[in-house]
Order: C-alpha cells, then structure tokens, then sequence
C-alpha cells in the first residue's frame, strides 16, 4: 500500500534504526521496481493499468526524492558522524536529529499523497474487499507472532533482533552491552499489543476512507492517514510510543559510552561508507 511506499524510501526515525535503514537505501533505489511491487501484493492484486501507473509515478517520486530529499540526507549523516566523532551522543542531540528525520518522513508523505489518491481511488470493489481480508490476516499473523507467546519470550526476541541490527555498526557487542539491550527490551514491555491494536484501528480507518474513496472528502482523509497518522494514535499506542522513543535514546547514548575504542572506529567506518553509497547514486550525479 503507499504508505509501505514511503517507508521504502525514507530513513527510519531514530539512530541505530536511522543509520541501518541508510544501509537499504542504496539497495532500495536500484531495485525499487521489485521491492514495492512486493509490497502493494501482500495487500491487494492489481491489475495491468494499475501496476503500470504506480511504475510511473515511482520512477517520478523517486527522481524526486534522489534530487531534492538526498542532498538533505547527506548533511544529517555528517551531524550523525559528528555526534560520534566528537563524543555528543546525547539524548537532546537524539532528539534533534529524530525531529529532522520526521521532517523528512513529512515531506515524502506530502509528495506521494497525490498519487497515492490516484491508485486508492481507482480500487475496485474486489479490490478493497481483497483488501479487508488482507488486514484481517495481516493482524491475525502479527498476533500470533508478537503478542500470543509469553511475554518473557517476547522480552528475549527483542533483544535478539536489536542485537542483530546493532552488531553491523558496533561490531561484537560487549556483556555490558548486552546486558544494556536486555534491559531496553525489559523496559518496553507489553508494547507489542498497542503497537499491533493501533495498526488495526489506522486499517480501519483507511478502509473507511476506502468506502468513500469517489467523494471530495477522500483526499483529504487519506492526506490524514499518511501525512498525519499519529493524530489517529489509539491513546495506549501514543504512550507506548514515547515510552519506546526515550528507552531508545537512552540505549543507544549509553551503548555509544560504553563503547570501546575499536567499536567507535568501526561505527565511524560504517558511517562514511553509508555516506559514499548515497554519494555514488546515479540520480544524485545527475
């Protein structure tokens, strides 16, 4: 759907998961005609005039994105570099660099909207039954992996996943540091059932949308969903979030301290190579 759409193209909020996501641009924008196609068809089957008007608007929105969005994107690695560099991981510093990153976020929201109420609105019946059913599995599957196993197991898979993605910018982790990411996982808790019941209630809502998707008002609805969706947050997943944001700046401030030496060295490496695949994009040059 458009919103998986955007996520293809944006650096996720936060630093561990910013500078990871970094990591899947380069893959994304040269291979993006098979990877959103994947996405859109774990949703929904369209047919011919469909996938050729989303392959349309995709090369338009990601020449846009390359030339205008990029450039923008390179300047906030260097504040990220420079934060590890210069030992000012802080967690006001984090929260600056997360504000500019939602601005991003914002900006590619405003520039698919369009073409997004394009493709919805030409859905068929089926279309949006299929859909329906979609979600109904999507939340039935994600129920059944993060939220019906106890939680302690939910607790350790956590930690394992989180270990994953930082041992790529960290190298090995440390036991402290271990021990640290155990705790960040600890501290999140239950979080997988607002998450997951706050997922189905924005389904719902586009689905509602969806019913009205030939009206004046479906633009504007569907604006709402993608470039304003946390004024549609259940109130348990609006605290959870902010719970979930201020245990991640404080994990990753004091893995940054507890660091070694040779991690930093590896970090600051990982980081300049990220920055040269962004610089060595075809459609930057152009």
């Amino acid at each position: 759907m458009p919103l998986r759409l955007s996520r293809a193209l944006l650096i996720a909020i936060g630093f561990v998961m910013a500078v990871a996501a970094c990591s899947r641009i380069d893959l994304a924008y040269r291979n993006l005609d098979r990877l959103v196609p994947w996405s859109l068809d774990d949703y929904l089957d369209m047919n011919r005039e469909q996938k050729a008007m989303l392959d349309e608007r995709l090369r338009e929105h990601l020449a846009w994105h390359c030339q205008t969005q990029l450039p923008g994107y390179l300047d906030w690695l260097d504040r990220i570099r420079d934060m590890v560099a210069d030992d000012q991981v802080t967690d006001q510093a984090l929260q600056q660099r997360t504000r500019e990153a939602r601005e991003a976020i914002g900006r590619v929201a405003e520039e698919i909207t369009p073409s997004a109420t394009e493709l919805l609105r030409g859905m068929s019946d089926a279309q949006v039954a299929e859909m329906r059913e979609a979600f109904r599995d999507d939340i039935a599957e994600r129920q059944k992996q993060y939220v019906d196993t106890p939680l302690s197991k939910q607790i350790a898979r956590r930690a394992e996943r989180m270990e994953k993605r930082l041992t790529p910018w960290f190298g090995e982790l440390t036991p402290v540091q271990k021990q640290r990411v155990q705790a960040w996982s600890e501290a999140l808790g239950d979080q997988n059932r607002a998450w997951i019941a706050n997922r189905a209630h924005w389904q719902q809502q586009l689905l509602l949308a969806m019913n009205q998707r030939n009206d004046a008002s479906f633009e504007p609805r569907l604006a709402t969903l993608l470039q304003r969706k946390e004024s549609l947050w259940t109130p348990e997943y609006r605290a959870a979030f902010q719970n979930t944001e201020r245990q991640a700046r404080s994990l990753l401030v004091d893995l940054v301290q507890q660091s070694t030496p040779q991690q930093r060295r590896f970090l600051l490496e990982r980081l300049g190579q990220v920055r040269t695949k962004f610089t060595e994009l075809k459609c930057l040059k152009g």
